[in-house]
């Protein structure tokens, strides 16, 4: 598996969404591998949430987000966040302009504006530029100047972070780590599907161009609105969702954390736990697809005391043990 804790969704032998699952395959013709973090992506997608992508240079992040953005047909954009990049050149500015009845002032949008918006290098930029996507990513609206302007529908971002190199980089705001339904890590390939890589580059595969590459739209903004609803459909036991709230509120008591998982934190394990049900062709949640999604969904909204981050501990394993030791619900 591609992220360690995010395996592919479980196949049933049918799907409740053939048009929303066909978008794994299209994909699958430009990236190899990396099954877990496209379904984390898509599950993303599914329930208006967004991911942060970490991964070492050359792994397919950005193929990834273009790739899927192809799939489902919407307008794809990607933006290099730099040390010199303004907020303005995140949401978009004010431009003055003279016309026969005086000074008109315009509003042109920028690159957020978009269906799937790559933020690629998020943590090369200040907080004041990441501080920009705050609004969009949690209301989905850009307010400039007392004047409110709403975002596509869909409206997705896909962050990206080199997890090695740190020289010139700025840590991310607890705000927006917060707004991010999954971090996911992109692995290298094994032997196997790097060979099945390099074949392709010799065959002609052109990574820059995915539609020559033969990705083809399998899914529409139609086919996603009746994914969603039918997400919000899928019922989740009063026991199951007591084992999330136990789950979340055990980070928090945790002597090994310093900060905890936060209420938005709680109910975006809910609704990860939907959408994995859902892409598994499951009506109901159980607590093995709240396990499978709560490592992802959590790790980026604890913070492990300094003392143990010196001694290697990472807050996966302390994850890990708070997964072993709160009682599942049968």
């Amino acid at each position: 598996m591609t992220d360690s804790t995010l395996p592919p969704a479980a196949s049933t032998g049918r799907s409740p969404y053939d048009a929303v699952l066909a978008v794994r395959a299209e994909v699958g013709k430009v990236v190899v591998g990396q099954e877990g973090v496209l379904t984390g992506v898509i599950a993303a997608l599914l329930v208006n949430g967004h991911v942060l992508l970490e991964g070492v240079p050359g792994v397919a992040k950005t193929l990834l987000a273009k790739s899927l953005a192809a799939a489902f047909d919407m307008q794809f954009t990607r933006l290099q966040f730099t040390p010199d990049l303004m907020p303005s050149d995140v949401i978009g500015q004010q431009l003055v302009g003279q016309t026969s009845q005086g000074v008109r002032f315009e509003f042109r949008e920028g690159p957020v504006f978009t269906n799937l918006l790559l933020a690629d290098e998020i943590n090369r930029t200040p907080p004041k530029t990441q501080a920009a996507l705050l609004e969009a990513m949690e209301e989905r609206q850009v307010s400039f100047d007392g004047v409110t302007h709403p975002l596509p529908d869909p409206f997705l971002v896909v962050a990206t972070q080199n997890p090695i190199e740190y020289e010139g980089t700025y840590p991310l705001p607890e705000a927006q780590l917060d707004r991010f339904l999954f971090k996911l890590s992109m692995n290298y390939p094994s032997a196997e599907q790097e060979l099945e890589l390099v074949g392709r580059h010799d065959a002609g595969m052109n990574p820059h161009d995915v539609r020559a590459a033969g990705v083809r739209p399998v899914a529409t903004a139609a086919d996603l609105s009746a994914g969603r609803a039918a997400i919000q459909a899928i019922r989740v036991d009063p026991a199951v969702q007591q084992y999330i709230v136990a789950l979340c509120r055990s980070t928090r008591e945790s002597p090994s954390l310093q900060l905890g998982v936060s209420p938005r934190g709680t109910t975006w394990l809910l609704h990860a736990a939907k959408a994995w049900a859902y892409l598994s062709g499951r009506a109901f949640v159980s607590p093995d697809e709240v396990k499978a999604v709560a490592k992802p969904c959590l790790r980026h909204r604890v913070m492990v005391r300094p003392e143990l981050e010196l001694e290697g501990t990472t807050a996966d394993a302390i994850l890990d043990g708070l997964l072993a030791t709160v009682p599942t619900p049968r």
